[in-house]
């Protein structure tokens, strides 16, 4: 039996890169607030010597944000508002119904549990409603003390910390000698990706982003590029129902005065500059492999061999992905023409 096609259109999910000085002003609280972490951020012992400078009620709403990982909801609202100043932002806030702002804020699971969050929020005067909802993201990081905290505040509290924190630092971090050069740059970057082949998301997300290898997903039709500064040297992923975030490191090229080399070439020629790591990578070049597999070919413990591999990783010349290490090509081959750039050789 023969049977007859009709051309249809191909469904493709929809590409931006998106920046304003609200998403920095909110990488930088989810940076400084990140304890665990904090120490690894390019930007730590500027927030060290900066922190004594805040204003008390600054350090205080911190101090909210870290213990209740709050900045998680000042993300998921500036996803949907898509403010461009904090006036927009705080004003975007306030006008927003309580319902909305609490399907927003509430963190997505999956398709299974998409009804229960959506009356989790319509609920939000009921505690005992968003510790059940909690209990789905027992073995997270923060998203379960996440969620408790959500049903623990009153809305009008809850408002009153993400807009007062957002306005602080934001009056704090403008003060900072650096501050107009990010934005600048910020502002260069989104320019610069104004052309994307929208066939070939994928391709586009690792060529942007510097490397992030990204699977289509069922229920993502949006993936949004955030540029940062105050995240680096970290590409930081998150999800809505329907919208995939990757906020990825900006070139530090684009604010770095003449002559001075950035930190990812500094961080790139220290993790090359060792025999064994550049056999590690020759080796992943031929192949990918696990842990197992390259301790056994070099002979070496696991944990010896762990250090190396993630001084590589840091550099981002390769990716792990479920236990077995592989090369990060793009990357690899950007670096020896971000050091031609740097050197100014003309070719």
């Amino acid at each position: 039996m023969e049977r007859l096609y009709s051309t249809q259109p191909v469904e493709t999910v929809s590409l931006k890169v998106e920046s304003s000085p609200v998403w920095e002003v909110i990488l930088g609280i989810a940076g400084f607030t990140h304890k665990k972490l904090r120490h690894t951020f390019e930007l730590n012992e500027d927030w060290l010597k900066q922190e004594s400078r805040m204003p008390s009620s600054l350090i205080k709403n911190l101090k909210w944000m870290e213990e209740n990982n709050t900045w998680y909801g000042l993300i998921m609202l500036q996803n949907k508002l898509s403010a461009q100043t904090i006036s927009d932002f705080s004003k975007g806030l306030r006008e927003i119904s309580r319902t909305n702002f609490y399907d927003v804020l509430l963190p997505y699971l999956n398709r299974d549990t998409e009804s229960i969050r959506k009356e989790t929020a319509l609920n939000y005067g009921s505690c005992e409603v968003f510790a059940e909802y909690a209990n789905y993201f027992r073995n997270h990081e923060f998203l379960e003390s996440y969620v408790q905290s959500l049903g623990r505040y009153e809305y009008e509290t809850l408002c009153h910390y993400l807009i007062n924190t957002v306005q602080e630092w934001d009056a704090f971090i403008q003060e900072e000698p650096e501050w107009n050069k990010w934005c600048t740059a910020l502002t260069y970057e989104q320019n610069q990706q104004k052309s994307i082949d929208h066939t070939s998301p994928a391709q586009e997300i690792e060529r942007i982003t510097g490397g992030v290898n990204y699977t289509p997903e069922p229920s993502i039709w949006h993936v949004k590029l955030i540029p940062h500064v105050s995240y680096r040297p970290w590409v930081l992923e998150q999800r809505t129902e329907d919208t995939k975030l990757f906020f990825y490191p900006i070139n530090e090229a684009y604010f770095l005065e003449q002559g001075v080399p950035s930190s990812e070439l500094v961080r790139g020629h220290k993790a090359l500059g060792e025999e064994l790591r550049l056999k590690l990578l020759y080796q992943l070049l031929q192949r990918s492999m696990s842990l197992q597999e390259m301790s056994a070919k070099f002979q070496i413990s696991k944990t010896t061999l762990h250090h190396h591999l993630s001084l590589l990783k840091s550099a981002k010349f390769i990716r792990v992905e479920k236990g077995v290490y592989s090369v990060q090509m793009t990357h690899l081959n950007r670096f020896s023409e971000r050091l031609i750039s740097y050197l100014s050789i003309d070719e």
